[in-house]
């Protein structure tokens, strides 16, 4: 009895350690992300998005993937080029990964006789796993300085 039990328990045991390890390279989804962002996929994009995504960005504030791949996603796109991130902060665990830092952007002109315009902020995307085990982008938090025009 006693053999059973320690059977079951060194199972038990390292069970918990291979599922400890099995946390997610945050760095990949942002870079799916970015790459989708800046090759104009919207669809890709959308399908990173939880149902109960979060997006902030000043005092606006979407929530769900429809709106937010209407408002922010779809709205936005083809008014920036050249997406880039450059990450101070990240983490993750089994269940939530993050990346935090700045953003710079390219701004395209809102008419034809319009500057391009350069663009950077501070950026934070939270993402967490599904019940399915797939890793969706649930929060996006931008924070935008003053778009500066080009010459």
């Amino acid at each position: 009895m006693k053999t059973f039990l320690y059977i079951i328990f060194a199972t038990v045991f390292l069970a918990s350690c291979s599922e400890a390890k099995e946390e997610v390279n945050v760095q990949d989804l942002n870079q799916q992300f970015i790459g989708a962002w800046n090759s104009k996929d919207s669809d890709k994009i959308i399908s990173l998005l939880a149902d109960d995504v979060h997006f902030l960005q000043g005092e606006v504030h979407f929530s769900g993937k429809n709106e937010v791949a209407d408002k922010w996603v779809r709205e936005t796109m083809g008014t920036i080029t050249d997406l880039k991130t450059n990450v101070v902060s990240t983490g993750t665990d089994k269940e939530i990964a993050y990346e935090a830092g700045t953003f710079s952007v390219d701004v395209l002109p809102s008419g034809p006789n319009e500057p391009h315009a350069y663009g950077e902020g501070n950026f934070m995307l939270l993402w967490k796993k599904g019940a399915d085990g797939t890793w969706k982008l649930s929060y996006a938090q931008l924070e935008d300085m003053p778009v500066v025009a080009r010459n």
